[in-house]
C-alpha cells in the first residue's frame, strides 16, 4: 500500500506538470510587522517584472515601496504615487523568485506572484503561490527539528488538507503566514527533507465521509489528544477523536505560567478562552490546553503539559512513531481515526 501511494503521488506530479495544472493559494505574509515600507528584490539571474495599471517595469535592482496614505504607495521607479494594488511576476504571468525585506526587521525569499496594496495604516503583502510550494514551505516551518521523513510526509498531508479545506479564511486572501493559519517561511530547496516529503505525498489529503477536512495539529500533547467538544469548538465535519500519544506520556513537555488573578478570571477550559488571553498577554501565558491551576498570593499559577491546542496530529508523537518505524499512513491513521488518506 505504501509503495502504491508513493507511485500514485509521483504519477500525479508528472501529470500535473505535463498539463500545467496546479492549484494556487493566496497567502498574506509579514502582516505581524505592520509594514509601511518594504523592499522587493529579484533573485540574481531570475526575471522579475512589476506593473500597476498600464505601467510596467522590469526590476533588476532592489525596489523600494512606501505607504504614502491609505490609498497611495510611492514606488522608486514610478513618476507619481500608485493607487490600487501593484503586482510582480516573472514577466510572463508566472511565479517569480523574489525577496521581500522589511528594513531593519526581516527579509524573506518567496516563490510566487506578489501583490502589494495600501491599507489604512500599513502595506498589505500577498503572495499567490502554487499549492505544493505552500505545502513544502509549511512543512519546513512547522515540523519539529530533525523529524524523520515519514513524520514530514504526515505533516505534508495534514498541511495540504488544511489549505484545500479552508481557503478564504481572511477574505481578501486565503491564509496568513502565522500559526493562526499555518506557519510559513521561505520555500525549501529541492534536496531538503521537507521538499522531498511534499513531493512524495503530492496530491494526498485527509478526508472524512468523502470530504477533505482542515487537519489540525499541535507541537505536543498531554499524552492524550483532545476532541473538539472538550475545548468548546463546534464540530464541523471531522469530529477529532481523542487518542493516546505514547511518546508524550513517557516524555511530557511540561510548563508553568503565572497570571494575575484579574486576567485569569476570564480563563475557561476552551480554546477560544485560551486564545483570547494569549493574544493579550503573549503565547507563553497559556502554552497549552491541559493544565491545573492554583492561587498563591493573588497570582494564579498554571502547571501544564503539551504545547498548543492538542487536537489532531501531535508533532512530537508523530516524529517518535516515525523513528520507531511507522509509515506516514500509520501516523495519520493513529492521530486521525476513521479518516482516509486519498488523492483530492
Amino acid at each position: 500500500m505504501k509503495r502504491l501511494l508513493q507511485l500514485a503521488a509521483l504519477f500525479a506530479l508528472a501529470l500535473g506538470l505535463a498539463q500545467g495544472e496546479e492549484k494556487q493559494v493566496r497567502i498574506g505574509v509579514l502582516g505581524l510587522f505592520h509594514a509601511k515600507e518594504i523592499v522587493v528584490s529579484p533573485i540574481l539571474g531570475e526575471p522579475l517584472q512589476c506593473n500597476a495599471g498600464a505601467e510596467s517595469w522590469p526590476v533588476s535592482a532592489p525596489m523600494h515601496v512606501e505607504l504614502q496614505d491609505a490609498k497611495l504607495m510611492k514606488l522608486a521607479m514610478a513618476e507619481r504615487p500608485v493607487a490600487g494594488p501593484f503586482f510582480c511576476d516573472n514577466g510572463q504571468g508566472g511565479a517569480a523568485e523574489l525577496v521581500v525585506t522589511l528594513p531593519g526587521k526581516i527579509s524573506r525569499h518567496y516563490s510566487g506572484k506578489l501583490e502589494i496594496s495600501a491599507g489604512p495604516r500599513e502595506l498589505r503583502i500577498v503572495i499567490a503561490m502554487e499549492l505544493e510550494t505552500a505545502v513544502a514551505s509549511i512543512v519546513a516551518a512547522e515540523s519539529v527539528p530533525r523529524a524523520p521523513i515519514e513524520a514530514l510526509k504526515a505533516q505534508a498531508v495534514a498541511a495540504r488538507s488544511f489549505l484545500l479545506a479552508e481557503q478564504g479564511r481572511h477574505g481578501s486572501f486565503d491564509f496568513c503566514d502565522t500559526t493562526h493559519c499555518q506557519f510559513l517561511r521561505s520555500p525549501p530547496a529541492s534536496k531538503t527533507p521537507a521538499f522531498q516529503a511534499t513531493l512524495a505525498t503530492r496530491g494526498l489529503v485527509l478526508s472524512y465521509k468523502d470530504e477533505v477536512f482542515a487537519a489540525m495539529y499541535s507541537a505536543s500533547c498531554s499524552g492524550r489528544t483532545h476532541t473538539l467538544e472538550e475545548l468548546g469548538i463546534p464540530v464541523r465535519g471531522y469530529p477529532y477523536f481523542s487518542v493516546t500519544c505514547d511518546y508524550c506520556r513517557r516524555h511530557p513537555e511540561k510548563w508553568v505560567a503565572k497570571i494575575e488573578s484579574v486576567d485569569a478570571a476570564n480563563l475557561a477550559p476552551t480554546e477560544r478562552s485560551r486564545l483570547n488571553l494569549v493574544r493579550k498577554l503573549g503565547w507563553k501565558a497559556v502554552p497549552g490546553n491541559s493544565y491545573s491551576s492554583r492561587t498563591e498570593n493573588g497570582v494564579v499559577i498554571l502547571e501544564g503539559v503539551g504545547i498548543g491546542h492538542g487536537i489532531g496530529l501531535c508533532q512530537r508523537g508523530g516524529a517518535a512513531m516515525a523513528r520507531d518505524g511507522a509509515s506516514f499512513q500509520q501516523i495519520l491513521e493513529h492521530y486521525y481515526p476513521n479518516a482516509e488518506v486519498k488523492h483530492y
